[in-house]
C-alpha cells in the first residue's frame, strides 16, 4: 500500500480584521475558538490550555482568563478588531467570556445564542395500569 501524503500546510499569520468568537461554556469546561469570517481557525484556548485543571476549568474566572488568553492571541497574531460572537450553554460563564472579548479590546459586531433548545419535549411516561 502506498502511503498518503501527511505534510501539514504552513502555518501563516494571516491579518483579518473581521471574525468569530464561538464561545461553547459547558458544565466541565470553557472551549473558546475565534476564526475568520469563513470559519477558518486561528486560535484557540480551553480552562485545560489555560492551566486550569480538574473542578477549575469549569469556573467564571476561568471562562475569564481563557478568553483573555485566545482573544490576546487573536489581537497580537492577526489583527482582528471586529468579532460576531457565538455563545452556547451556561449563563454565568459566558457572561464572564463575553466581558473579557470586549476589555481585549475587541469591537463586538453582534452577540447570537446558540444554545440548543428542544422545540418538542420528550415523549410522556405510558400511564401503569391497575
Amino acid at each position: 500500500m502506498a502511503k498518503a501524503n501527511l505534510k501539514r500546510s504552513k502555518k501563516t499569520r494571516r491579518n483579518v480584521a473581521e471574525g468569530i468568537v464561538s464561545v461553547n461554556a459547558s458544565f466541565n469546561n470553557t472551549h473558546i475558538v475565534v476564526s475568520d469570517n469563513e470559519w477558518k481557525v486561528l486560535t484557540w484556548a480551553t480552562g485545560w490550555s489555560s492551566w486550569f485543571k480538574g473542578a477549575r476549568e469549569a469556573t467564571p474566572y476561568a471562562a475569564q482568563i481563557t478568553s483573555e488568553n485566545a482573544c490576546g492571541k487573536a489581537k497580537t497574531m492577526h489583527g482582528m478588531e471586529k468579532a460576531r460572537v457565538f455563545v452556547k450553554w451556561i449563563w454565568a460563564w459566558r457572561e464572564q467570556a463575553i466581558r473579557w472579548i470586549i476589555n481585549s479590546w475587541i469591537e463586538l459586531i453582534s452577540i447570537f445564542d446558540i444554545t440548543p433548545v428542544p422545540h418538542n419535549w420528550c415523549r410522556k411516561k405510558k400511564i401503569r395500569k391497575p
